[in-house]
């Protein structure tokens, strides 16, 4: 495929040490957190997971908290590593237009709702005739989604402006609306480019939030802790007792670099990929190895968006200067190890901290593929 027509794609300067190639990890905080205990496979409960499902919808809480000290710095936190829900864990639903044509279906079919886990019977449907939906429209696939047909696909280096980070709620809300603006200029140019929809996900930034603020509850996690992505309205929440000021207090990268990685789920769900992974891991089983395996590569690859925002802004100019990408670089150790259920859906912090560098340093969609990346490099 040809490059697109605003130009070849560079890679961002090598992070802070790094060169060429796939980057080595940033040393990375102890192994386990308090009240961690090893993961020991379920069995998939199908049931349990309907009942679930017909009740109400689970947010997938892409959120993930970090717990490394910031250049330079002396601050050190652990914490619970993202969702930790049963399943459904993404509550996506497609939006594409019904069929222009009128049929009618006699025979008993089972179909999946989407990701949300819940499945409808239906003896005889007759679907009446509808618009045929026009403009680009979210293909249900995972590694060979449109997103990664480009060897050149990427994101623009487009300057970022952003507004004064300060820790107060107004100005909270502020920055991250003005990271949203920036996150929607690049990726609405690598998703037109795709042939893929875009919109502009909504923002919430309460003062906290609880379990019936959201259409999806209040994030699906046990402690409750960590920013997420809504895919049923479509909103990113960062609520102000979650982004840990106590930890990251005035420097703004790793707050950045949490947006960029909700926003990443949002770039999924225009895509079609979270529909695909939905139904995908609904059939494996959500608590299965492969059912876990599927939520990993899910939150990687949103790693892995999130380190390509924060490169090219850096390569770009503007407000994302080198400090702050600096200490975005810094903040990225997360994942299983510091989960404090057990639950291996977001993947070691080695891997949280390389894909999100990797992302950086390459700035292509190919290379965040995590779906047809082997198993040992998502685990």
């Amino acid at each position: 495929m040809p490059p697109p027509a605003a130009g070849p794609l560079p890679p961002p300067p090598a992070g802070p040490g790094q060169g060429p190639g796939y980057p080595a990890p940033q040393p990375y905080g102890q192994r386990f957190a308090p009240a961690y205990a090893p993961y020991q496979p379920k069995k998939s409960n199908t049931g349990v997971i309907v009942a679930v499902a017909l009740i109400g919808v689970v947010a997938l809480g892409g959120g993930l908290v970090a717990a490394i000290a910031l250049l330079g710095g002396s601050t050190r936190h652990t914490a619970d590593a993202g969702y930790s829900s049963t399943y459904p864990s993404y509550s996506y639903t497609s939006t594409s237009a019904s069929s222009s044509t009128t049929s009618s279906t006699t025979s008993s079919s089972t179909r999946s709702t989407g990701s949300t886990g819940t499945r409808s019977t239906r003896s005889t449907e007759t679907r009446s005739t509808a618009p045929t939906q026009t403009g680009p429209r979210s293909v249900a696939k995972l590694g060979d989604n449109p997103l990664f047909a480009q060897a050149n696909g990427g994101l623009q280096n487009i300057p970022c402006s952003l507004s004064r980070w300060a820790t107060n709620q107004a100005s909270v809300q502020q920055f991250f609306q003005s990271g949203i603006r920036c996150l929607d200029a690049m990726w609405s140019k690598a998703l037109s480019e795709a042939n893929l929809p875009f919109s502009t996900p909504n923002l919430s930034v309460p003062a906290s939030i609880s379990e019936s603020s959201t259409p999806c509850g209040s994030g699906g996690t046990a402690t409750g802790v960590t920013p997420f992505y809504c895919p049923t309205n479509h909103t990113i929440y960062m609520p102000m007792n979650r982004i840990e000021i106590e930890t990251w207090g005035n420097h703004p990268g790793p707050y950045l670099s949490i947006l960029a990685h909700e926003y990443g789920h949002h770039v999924q769900a225009m895509s079609g990929i979270s529909e695909a992974y939905g139904e995908k891991r609904y059939d494996s089983g959500a608590d299965s190895a492969a059912g876990l395996e599927l939520s990993r590569r899910m939150e990687l690859q949103a790693q892995c968006f999130s380190g390509m925002f924060l490169g090219s802004a850096v390569a770009a100019g503007g407000s994302v200067d080198r400090n702050i990408y600096n200490e975005a670089w810094n903040a990225q150790d997360r994942g299983d190890d510091y989960s404090r259920n057990g639950k291996r859906d977001h993947g070691t912090a080695k891997h949280n901290i390389s894909w999100w560098q990797h992302g950086a340093t390459k700035n292509r969609n190919q290379q965040c593929n995590t779906w047809n990346s082997s198993s040992g490099d998502v685990s």
